[in-house]
C-alpha cells in the first residue's frame, strides 16, 4: 500500500472535520521524556493525576502491539473573551482558564479523534488504532513535539507557530508506518516571560514544573489549600493561564474556529457569592459541560471562598458567616474562617469568636485562630 499517499488522504480529510494542525512521528520508546519523567518523581515534582507507570507513558508498544507510528492533532481554542462581564464591588468575578471555556475539549478531541479512526479503518481495514485525549497514559505534549505541531516551551506548553499554546492536544497510535514528520527547533531563546509570571515559581526552569506549586493543579485539589498559595490564586476559580498570557508567542493569538469552544461569558467568569450556596443540581447544569467541573464542585467553591478574601470583599460576610456555621465539609468552613480574616471587618472578629465555641472540627479551629491573628491589630 501507498503509505504516503494515505498520509496526504488522512492530512486533508482532518481538514474537513475540524483538526487545526495534523503531525505523524514514530512510535519508538520515548527515551528522553523517561529520564525526564523519572527525574520528576524523584523530585516530587508530579501532580498525581498522571499515568503513574512510566513505561505505559513512554512505551507506546505497551499500549498497541506493533505500534508504528503516532498521529498528533491539535485545535485552536479562543484566548479572548468577548463581551465579558465586568467585576464590581459588589458583584466579584471569578475566572476559569481558557482550556475551560465552552465544551469540555476532551469530547471535542475524542470526536475528532473517533472520525479519523473510522477514515482510516475505511481504508485499511486491518488497521489497528488507539486514541487518546490528556487522560491516556502518553504525554500529549511529548508526541506532538515529535510530531512536528510545536516546541515545548518553558513553559512547558506546546507552542505552534500559528496558533501559539491555545490548543488543545490528542493522539492516535497506529501500527501503519508512516513517515514522520520533522521536529520544529525551539524558538523560546533566551526569552523567560513565562518563568517570570509564574505566581507560585511553579516553573522550576525553562521546561520543568513542579506540579505541587502549580496554581492550575492547587486550584483542582480538594483539601484545605496551603495559606502561602491562597494569597497566589488571585480570583482563579480554576487554572492559571500565566504563563501563556505572558509568552511573547500568544500575543495578538486569538481564534474563534469551533462553535462549541464559545464560552458563555457568564459561566466562564461567574459571579463568586451565589458559588458558595449552589446546589449539585445547579453546579451540573451550569458548569457540568466545562473541562473545569470535573473534580466537582468543592474545590470551585472553596476557591470562590479564597477569591473573595483575595478581594476583601466586606459584602460577602453574610454568606461566607453562612458557610462557617452551617457547611458540612470542613474544608469549606475553614476556609471561609481564613476569608473572613482577610477580609478585616470588625464584625468578622464577633463571628469567628461565636465559631471558636461551636466547631469540633481540629483543622477548621486552627483556620479559625488565622483568622482572628489577621484581624488582632
Amino acid at each position: 500500500m501507498d503509505f504516503l499517499q494515505l498520509k496526504q488522504e488522512i492530512i486533508e480529510y482532518s481538514k474537513t472535520i475540524g483538526i487545526d494542525k495534523i503531525g505523524f512521528a514514530s512510535a519508538s520508546v520515548f527515551d528522553e521524556l523517561k529520564s525526564r519523567l523519572i527525574r520528576q518523581q524523584e523530585l516530587g515534582y508530579q501532580s498525581g493525576f498522571e499515568e503513574p507507570v512510566i513505561e505505559k507513558r513512554t512505551n507506546p508498544e505497551l499500549l498497541l502491539p506493533q505500534a508504528k507510528s503516532i498521529i498528533a492533532i491539535a485545535l485552536a481554542y479562543p484566548s479572548k473573551l468577548k463581551d465579558a462581564p465586568r467585576s464590581s464591588k459588589e458583584e466579584r468575578r471569578g475566572i476559569f482558564c481558557r482550556a475551560s471555556w465552552g465544551e469540555d475539549y476532551h469530547h471535542i478531541l475524542r470526536d475528532r479523534l473517533q472520525k479519523l479512526e473510522a477514515f482510516i479503518a475505511e481504508k485499511v481495514p486491518e488497521a489497528k488504532m488507539k486514541s487518546m485525549v490528556d487522560t491516556g497514559e502518553l504525554s500529549d505534549r511529548a508526541v506532538a513535539e515529535r510530531a512536528g505541531i510545536g516546541w515545548s516551551g518553558k513553559n512547558c506548553a506546546i507552542i505552534t507557530p500559528e496558533f501559539g499554546s491555545y490548543v488543545y492536544l490528542g493522539e492516535m497510535i497506529t501500527n501503519i508506518p508512516f513517515e514522520p514528520d520533522t521536529p520544529i527547533e525551539d524558538q523560546c531563546g533566551s526569552c523567560t516571560a513565562c518563568l517570570d509570571a509564574c505566581p507560585t515559581g511553579a516553573l522550576v526552569q525553562g521546561g520543568q514544573i513542579d506540579a505541587q506549586k502549580c496554581v492550575g493543579f492547587l486550584t483542582q485539589t480538594k483539601g484545605f489549600l496551603p495559606e502561602e498559595y491562597r494569597t497566589k490564586i488571585g480570583n482563579r476559580i480554576y487554572g492559571c493561564d500565566s504563563c501563556q498570557t505572558a509568552c511573547p508567542k500568544n500575543k495578538r493569538i486569538d481564534f474563534h474556529f469551533h462553535e462549541e469552544m464559545e464560552p458563555d461569558p457568564e459561566v466562564v467568569k461567574p459571579l463568586l457569592k451565589p458559588i458558595l450556596s449552589i446546589s449539585n443540581r445547579e453546579f451540573k447544569e451550569t458548569f457540568g459541560p466545562l473541562a473545569g467541573s470535573w473534580r466537582g464542585k468543592k474545590p470551585i467553591q472553596r476557591n470562590a471562598i479564597i477569591a473573595l478574601g483575595h478581594f476583601k470583599d466586606k459584602t460577602a460576610i453574610p454568606e461566607l458567616t453562612m458557610v462557617l456555621k452551617e457547611d458540612p465539609r470542613p474544608v469549606l468552613r475553614g476556609t471561609a474562617a481564613w476569608a473572613l480574616g482577610r477580609i478585616g471587618d470588625q464584625q468578622a472578629i464577633s463571628i469567628l469568636e461565636e465559631a471558636v465555641e461551636r466547631e469540633k472540627d481540629e483543622e477548621v479551629l486552627e483556620e479559625i485562630v488565622k483568622g482572628l491573628t489577621m484581624l488582632q491589630p
